[in-house]
């Protein structure tokens, strides 16, 4: 994929469940995202848009990447698609995009992703709900949040994945907590560091003693100590090893990606943050679905030219979407802790399902710059229902 940039990369800051953005939609925080990733850049000059999102959460989820790209003043001649490839969503719209400019279908596009989870739905039954339910039986409301968090197909939540992967790695419940607090402790130091500025889209929200930026990541807690955390008990398993805290946060956010060619580049004076090297998507046993992102990372290296993981790639970054599956992972790839996750992940900044493949890319990318030497960067998350996908990232 030579000659395929990311010119601009922007996140939101990402709000706790029912913490400070819990008002705004999804579609609302993908307009965040992409007009500060715009910034700079002509809307007019953008051919498609790609946006990931998991669980609609509004009215005009249907809408939802048209709607970002018009109000964000792209081209009404410039079509949008919605796409949903669950946690591995934002990834995903970077695969697409990248495809599309190595097709000379396009030349500049939008990719991004974005979840309000705090607006999940409690929904009837559509059936039930307009033709009616039996004698006896009334309307109940299922949680939809839940159920996109439970694989119906193998019969399991994505905790109990999380469960099975440490029985299989041998991983106990105080590694699982012991690599929680590094998460908090290095998004910690990062934050004090300044380290995320570059990428953040601050918000400005409205409250009762009037207008407040949000510019800081709300679920981190950087405080936390291995023995505050130790005291919560198992969630999925009475002896399992899956808490809250050593788990992903249920988080609202979104991130935006710009890629353009390098005929772009040239035409409109970008300026390059990342050259696009490689991206893969593979599948894996749903039961174990968090390992996917082992195959993802293997693939993407193949296709990159054969890259070396533990020799010729700088940092890793790897959605933390639980302890557990993240230190599988961490087994059987040998990674080396140095250069992996190290700004914290989804455990301390939280995991907005469909946005959380956009702020690892936008981190991947930003980080080029905080590290001269640094050359080769790869992102990867697992996937409900057994996937996993990555992508790799050159210094431009």
């Amino acid at each position: 994929m030579s000659g395929i940039f990311i010119v601009a990369a922007k996140r939101t800051p990402f709000g706790a469940f029912g913490g400070a953005l819990k008002h705004m939609s999804a579609t609302e925080l993908g307009v965040v995202s992409t007009q500060a990733a715009l910034e700079g850049i002509s809307p007019d000059i953008v051919d498609q848009v790609f946006f990931g999102n998991v669980i609609p959460s509004s009215t005009d989820a249907a809408y939802l990447a048209r709607h970002i790209g018009l109000k964000s003043g792209i081209p009404i001649a410039s079509p949008a698609l919605t796409l949903n490839r669950l946690c591995g969503s934002g990834f995903e719209t970077v695969a697409q995009g990248a495809n599309l400019i190595k097709l000379g279908e396009a030349n500049v596009v939008v990719c991004g992703g974005t979840e309000s989870m705090s607006m999940a739905p409690l929904q009837a039954n559509g059936l039930q709900a307009r033709w009616g339910v039996t004698l006896g039986k009334g309307l109940h409301l299922e949680d939809s949040l839940w159920s996109g968090l439970t694989d119906a197909y193998a019969n399991i939540p994505m905790g109990m994945t999380a469960e099975n992967l440490a029985k299989q790695y041998g991983i106990t419940r105080e590694e699982c907590d012991a690599y929680a607090i590094r998460s908090q402790h290095t998004w910690g130091a990062a934050n004090e560091a300044g380290i995320f500025d570059a990428e953040m889209a601050p918000i400005e929200i409205s409250t009762r003693k009037g207008p407040v930026v949000v510019d800081t990541d709300e679920h981190p807690r950087p405080a936390a100590t291995v023995e505050s955390i130790g005291k919560l008990k198992p969630v999925f398993s009475k002896e399992g090893v899956v808490t809250a805290a050593n788990a992903s946060g249920i988080c609202d956010g979104a991130g935006t990606i710009i890629l353009a060619s390098e005929q772009a580049v040239q035409e409109h004076n970008l300026t390059p943050l990342a050259r696009v090297v490689s991206t893969a998507v593979t599948g894996c046993d749903p039961t174990i679905m968090g390992i996917g992102p082992v195959q993802a990372i293997r693939d993407a290296l193949r296709k990159a030219g054969g890259l070396d993981l533990a020799s010729q790639v700088d940092r890793v970054e790897i959605n933390e979407a639980f302890a557990a599956q993240f230190l599988a992972c961490a087994k059987e790839l040998d990674l080396d802790m140095a250069k992996t996750n190290l700004h914290g992940g989804a455990i301390s900044l939280g995991h907005p399902l469909g946005a959380s493949g956009s702020r690892i890319t936008a981190h991947l990318a930003h980080a080029f710059s905080s590290d001269p030497s640094s050359k080769i960067h790869v992102g990867a998350a697992c996937i409900g229902g057994g996937q996993g996908i990555a992508v790799v990232l050159e210094r431009a």
